[in-house]
């Protein structure tokens, strides 16, 4: 097998492991000092009446509280019109990972999913992909609540008072996709072209070129493909178009 690292004993790795745990620790200190920055980060207060649209209709937005003092929302972009394959690969890699808040809710802090599509077409795709956690239109809802989708927002109340805290910026999402951390681990890593990779390793593809598959699993972003999650709902077939028109928002 081709791009594999250079073989050695025992102790020459242990040695080469130390080095680089030198370094690891002290990206694991930088990262506790910039989350005290962000725990600092002052806030902006938005109306939390403005309506949003779930399950039992519209509901303000302090709803998804669910009656705790904070909240955590993932914002789901939306291909109107597109078909349960046509939906956002990208969006999906988050909330397929992250199924249970029941630590998040033990510490006090909600989650939930909004997205800008009509409910009508974003109820039968959370049923589909079998998402537990609570899903909720912003549609035609500007920020603070609704906004730019695709990234993590944290919110805080203080009373009937609701505050924006916190927002995730172009790969701040990657925290909840566990499986990108877990693959930075291996030898081959995400196999995406902007790794930095030792000469001899496997020709490296575009970013998340294996977060859409067709039937046979092979990377496909073709009219064949469908989010890698959705090969496991029952029911999901091999497709021949994504349905997409316009553009994801």
């Amino acid at each position: 097998m081709t791009g594999l690292p250079p073989v050695t004993d025992l102790a020459t790795w242990q040695k080469a492991r130390d080095e680089l745990l030198v370094r690891e620790k002290a990206h694991t200190r930088e990262g506790d000092a910039i989350a005290a920055e962000r725990r600092r980060l002052p806030m902006v207060e938005f109306d939390g009446d403005v309506p949003v649209v779930g399950p039992a209709g519209p509901v303000p937005f302090r709803t998804l509280f669910d009656g705790r003092d904070e909240l955590l929302v993932y914002k789901h972009m939306w291909w109107d019109g597109a078909p349960h394959q046509g939906q956002c690969e990208g969006c999906t890699h988050v909330p397929w990972h992250f199924r249970d808040a029941s630590y998040l809710n033990a510490r006090g802090v909600s989650f939930a999913i909004v997205t800008t599509g009509a409910w009508d077409e974003v109820a039968p795709y959370v049923e589909f992909m079998g998402y537990p956690q609570p899903w909720y239109s912003v549609r035609g809802v500007d920020g603070p609540a609704g906004g730019d989708m695709g990234y993590l927002t944290t919110y805080v109340r203080d009373g009937d008072r609701t505050f924006l805290s916190y927002s995730t910026t172009a790969r701040g999402f990657e925290v909840a996709s566990t499986s990108l951390g877990l693959l930075d681990l291996t030898v081959r890593g995400r196999g995406e072209t902007w790794e930095d990779a030792p000469d001899g390793w496997p020709e490296r593809q575009h970013a998340g070129w294996f977060w859409r598959t067709n039937a046979d699993g092979e990377s496909s972003w073709g009219e064949d493909g469908r989010p890698v999650p959705q090969w496991t709902r029952p029911g999901a077939g091999p497709v021949t178009t994504l349905g997409r028109q316009g553009h994801c928002h």
